[in-house]
C-alpha cells in the first residue's frame, strides 16, 4: 500500500525533529541535505548501494561534515545577531569541546570551518590537549583548558603560551591553584587563568547533575575568593581572565539557562568591580538539540531555538552589567553537541524477524488430542469483540495450566508446541478487539508490546548507540528506503551482541515516548534503517561488547551543483584490530591453532588437506569485519 510523503514523515516525525536537514524524495529514499532546506539532497540508499558495490557493508557511519560547517555558522550568526540587536558592547567567542568528538575528521572540520570565527577548542584530558596544541593555529582563537591537571598536563598547557596562543587554564577546584603557580613559576611562563564557579541554579534533563552545588568540578563563591587571594598575594590577580560554569549537557529549558546565567553574571560583575580583571564570562555547554521534535523541556527535547538561546544568554549579561554599571565580556560558550550531532548517521540491515509463536498443527485428529489443547482450540473459536478482556484471561490461565502439564510430563513436545501457539493466537486476536476498542488498560498495553516484532539488526548499540544502553537517551530512527510504502510491522529492535540489553525498545514521538516503532515487513532485499544524530559522544564512548568494533565509515560531501561524492572510506575493525585492544597477540593465536590442527593431522583424526583449508580460513578470519557480512 502506498503511502504520501506528508503521512510517511508524521509516522517518524521527520519533520519535527529534522532540522531542515532530512526528507523523503518521490521513490521513498531517505534524502541528506548538507544545508538546512537545501534543494540538494544526498540520497543515502544510493551511497549505502555504492559502497556496498565495493564490498563495503553496513553497519555503516555517513557523515556528512558540511553539515558541522552549517551548524557552526548557525551558531555563530545566532550570537552575532543577539549581539548587534541587543546593543551588546562585547563579542562572542565560541570554543568546542573536544570530549564530544575527537575524531581527526571531526576536528579537522571544525577547524577548517571555525577559522573564519576563531572558533576555538576545550579539552579536558592530557591527549586532547596534545592534540589541540598541534592542530590550534589561530591566535585569535580560544583554547581553553578544563578538568583536573597534573603537571605534565600544567607544563603541556603553557607550551601554548609560550607559542603565543590564547589558551586559558581553567581552575577546577582550589587545591589545583598551587600547582599551576609552582609549574608556572618553574617555567617562568605568566599564565591566562579562568576559575570554574558552582551555581545554585541547576540544569534539566538527562545530564542535570553535571551542574549546581555538589558537582564534583567547580569552586564555591567562598573558594572563589581565596583563589582570588591567593593569586593576589603571588602577584597573579591581573592573570585571572575568565569566569566559567556547567550546568550540564543537553539542558532542556531555556528558563534554567537563564537563572544560570543571570547567577553567573552577577559574580562576574562583584567580582570585576572588586578589581579582578575578567575579560570572558564562559557560559560552558548545555546548549540542546530536539530529538524527538517535540520542543518541550523533555529529556529528549528543547523548549527554544538557537537563536533564543543566544538571545537569552547575550540579554542577560547585558542587563546585570548595566545593572552593576561593568564592563561587558566576552562571551563563550563551549557548545558541542549542538555544532555535531546531526552530521553523522548509522545504516544498519535487518538481519532477520522474530515473531511471537505463529500457528502449529501436526496433523492429528481432535480426537487424539489433550483436553488443554481443546480447550484453547474452543476460547480462541468464541473469542468475540465483546468477550476479548475475558477471553485473554482465561488464555493466562490456560496457559499457565498447559506449563504445569508439561513440567509433569503430560504433554509431549506436539502439544506444547500446539498450545503455546493457540495462546498467542488468542492473544494476537484480544489486542486486536482492545485496539478497535480504543482499550490502552495496562493489560493490553504490555500485551501489545510482547506481540509486537523484534527486528535483529546487524550492530552493536553497545559500540555505536551506547547512550541509549546507558541512559535510555532516545534516537531518531527510520528506514532509508520504502518510505514510499505503508509501514505495517509494529516491531522493536535488537543487535547482534549476545545481551538482553543490546536492543532499542524506546523510539522518538511527538507526544511521547514509543515503545515501538512502525517498519515494513521484510522480503528477500536487504532492509536499512537509519539512526540519526549520532555525531555527539557516541564515536567516543561506544565499547567493544562481545568484541564487536568500530563499523565502516564513509565521508559524503555535496559539490556546487549538488552531487554528492564519498571523500573518504574509513574501514571498520577487524577480528585482528579488536584483539589487540584486549592484548591478544594474532601470530600467537595462529601458533597455537596451528600446533591442534597439527596435532589431529599426525594423529590421523584430520586429513591434511582439510588441516590446510582449516588454517587458511583460519589466518583470514583475522581480516574479516567484526559484524555480519553477505
Amino acid at each position: 500500500m502506498s503511502i504520501s510523503r506528508r503521512d510517511i514523515e508524521e509516522v517518524y516525525g521527520l519533520e519535527n525533529w529534522g532540522a531542515g536537514y532530512f526528507s523523503v524524495s518521490r521513490r521513498g529514499h531517505l534524502m541528506v541535505h548538507v544545508l538546512p532546506g537545501q534543494g540538494h539532497g544526498v540520497d543515502t540508499k544510493a551511497i549505502v548501494d555504492t559502497l556496498s558495490a565495493q564490498g563495503i557493508y553496513p553497519p555503516l557511519l555517513l557523515r556528512f561534515p558540511q553539515m558541522i560547517t552549517s551548524q557552526i555558522k548557525r551558531l555563530h550568526e545566532a550570537f552575532a545577531r543577539a549581539i548587534a540587536e541587543g546593543g551588546y558592547h562585547g563579542q562572542y567567542r565560541g570554543v568546542f569541546p573536544m570530549k564530544v568528538n575527537q575524531g581527526k575528521e571531526v576536528v579537522a572540520q571544525i577547524m577548517r570551518a571555525g577559522r573564519e570565527y576563531d572558533y576555538g577548542l576545550e579539552v579536558g584530558s592530557k591527549p586532547e590537549l596534545a592534540t589541540a596544541l598541534a592542530l590550534h593555529d589561530n591566535p585569535h582563537a580560544l583554547l581553553i583548558c578544563n578538568g583536573l591537571k597534573d603537571e605534565t598536563f600544567l607544563e603541556l598547557a603553557l607550551y601554548g603560551r609560550m607559542l603565543g596562543k590564547l589558551l586559558v587554564i581553567v581552575l577546577e577546584n582550589l587545591g589545583e591553584l598551587e600547582g599551576i603557580i609552582r609549574v608556572a613559576r618553574r617555567a617562568r611562563v605568566k599564565p591566562l587563568l579562568g576559575i570554574r564557579v558552582k551555581l545554585v541554579s541547576r540544569g534539566s534533563g538527562k545530564w542535570e547533575e553535571g551542574g549546581g552545588e555538589l558537582a564534583k568540578f567547580g569552586l564555591s563563591i567562598g573558594e572563589v575568593l581565596q583563589a582570588v587571594e591567593t593569586l593576589t598575594e603571588h602577584g597573579l590577580r591581573d592573570s585571572l581572565k575568565m569566569l566559567h560554569f556547567h550546568l550540564g549537557s543537553q539542558v532542556t529549558d531555556i528558563r534554567r539557562i537563564k537563572n544560570a546565567v543571570r547567577e553567573a553574571a552577577r559574580i562576574y560583575a562583584k567580582l570585576y568591580k572588586s578589581g579582578v580583571g575578567l575579560e570572558y564570562l564562559n557560559v560552558g555547554g548545555g546548549l540542546g538539540i530536539d530529538y524527538d521534535g517535540s520542543q518541550t523541556p523533555s529529556d529528549s527535547s528543547i523548549n527554544y531555538t538557537m537563536q533564543e538561546y543566544a538571545n537569552n544568554v547575550v540579554y542577560t549579561i547585558k542587563e546585570i552589567c548595566e545593572q552593576e554599571g561593568t564592563r561587558q565580556p566576552t562571551i563563550v560558550s563551549e557548545s558541542g553537541r549542538a555544532v555535531v550531532a546531526h552530521h553523522s548517521l548509522l545504516v544498519i540491515n535487518v538481519h532477520r524477524a522474530v515473531h511471537p509463536p505463529q500457528p502449529f498443527k501436526d496433523g492429528r485428529p481432535d480426537a487424539e488430542l489433550p483436553q488443554i489443547i481443546l480447550s484453547l482450540t474452543e476460547l480462541l473459536a468464541q473469542l468475540t469483540p465483546k468477550t476479548y478482556r475475558e477471553s485473554f484471561h482465561d488464555a493466562i490461565e490456560l496457559q499457565e495450566e498447559l506449563f504445569s502439564l508439561f513440567n509433569l510430563g503430560y504433554l509431549s513436545l506436539e502439544d506444547w508446541a500446539r498450545g503455546e501457539a493457540l495462546f498467542w493466537e488468542v492473544c494476537r486476536k484480544a489486542t486486536h478487539y482492545a485496539r478497535r476498542a480504543e482499550d490502552v488498560s495496562d493489560d493490553f498495553q504490555l500485551l501489545q508490546k510482547q506481540l509486537a516484532a523484534k527486528y535483529v539488526c546487524n550492530f552493536s548499540v553497545f559500540q555505536s548507540v551506547p547512550d541509549f544502553w546507558a541512559i535510555k537517551q532516545l534516537f531518531p530512527i527510520i528506514p532509508i528506503h520504502r518510505l514510499n510504502e505503508m509501514p505495517s510491522v509494529s516491531a522493536t529492535l535488537g543487535d547482534i551482541t549476545c545481551d538482553s540489553d543490546g536492543k532499542i525498545d524506546r523510539f522518538v514521538d511527538l507526544k511521547d515516548v514509543k515503545e515501538m516503532l512502525e517498519f515494513h515487513p521484510l522480503d528477500t532485499s536487504p532492509y536499512h534503517l537509519a539512526i540519526l544524530f549520532l555525531g555527539a559522544y557516541q564515536d567516543i564512548i561506544g565499547d567493544f561488547h562481545n568484541l564487536f568494533g568500530t563499523v565502516h565509515e564513509a565521508l559524503v560531501t555535496v559539490d556546487a551543483e549538488g552531487a554528492p561524492k564519498i571523500e573518504q572510506v574509513i574501514p571498520g575493525d577487524t577480528v585482528a584490530d579488536v584483539l589487540q585492544y584486549v592484548r591478544y597477540d594474532g601470530k600467537e593465536l595462529l601458533r597455537r591453532f596451528t600446533n591442534q590442527v597439527k596435532m589431529h593431522a599426525r594423529a590421523g583424526t584430520l586429513p591434511k588437506r582439510l588441516a590446510q583449508r582449516l588454517l587458511t580460513g583460519y589466518r583470514r578470519s583475522f581480516q574479516a569485519y567484526t559484524y555480519l557480512v553477505p
